[in-house]
């Protein structure tokens, strides 16, 4: 599944447009890189989204056929930084 349909799926991001201009400007992370919108996403794989100030760190525990009640994600980190 891609990277931008993922995250809108998965409902960590609310609309898939909004995840792809995420991924787009980099901030959207896979493995510690930078990844595109069109990245295909593998179970195990360690997603970081940067929203402002906020970082979420969640690991992949499910990409196809999810039902309404399936966590799609562990969130493993969630931190606020001030500036």
């Amino acid at each position: 599944m891609r990277l931008d349909k993922y995250l809108k799926v998965s409902r960590l991001i609310k609309r898939r447009t909004v995840a792809k201009d995420a991924s787009s400007l980099g901030h959207i992370y896979v493995g510690g890189k930078p990844q595109k919108p069109s990245y295909e996403v593998k179970i195990g794989d360690i997603i970081t989204i940067k929203f402002g100030l906020k970082t979420v760190k969640v690991k992949v525990l499910m990409t196809d056929n999810p039902r309404k009640d399936d966590l799609m994600y562990e969130l493993i980190e969630e931190s606020k930084t001030t500036s």
